[in-house]
């Protein structure tokens, strides 16, 4: 497994990036946020999401490609997201 702590603020933005393993995320703060794809096309708008997960929801992610995402909103986006690995892949 691989845990990674992201934290993004209010007008910030991740670089472009993936996550090749399927995580659970645990949302710490939440704050809306649009994620795009590599070539900077909004593939997700969390202001569709019904309802806004709260403070300690866990959520399910399978693996992403490239992507980036923006924090739009006024506060911050905080989640701790536990990745699964196989054993394979643990190296």
């Amino acid at each position: 497994m691989r845990v990674l702590d992201s934290c993004i603020r209010p007008g910030e933005a991740t670089p472009v990036h993936t996550h090749r393993w399927p995580s659970v995320p645990f949302v710490l703060a939440w704050s809306d946020f649009v994620r795009s794809d590599g070539d900077g096309n909004v593939v997700l708008d969390s202001r569709t999401f019904p309802p806004v997960p709260a403070p300690g929801s866990a959520l399910w992610s399978g693996p992403l490609g490239p992507h980036s995402a923006r924090n739009i909103g006024e506060g911050e986006l905080r989640v701790i997201a536990v990745e699964l690995k196989t054993a394979a892949e643990s190296g």
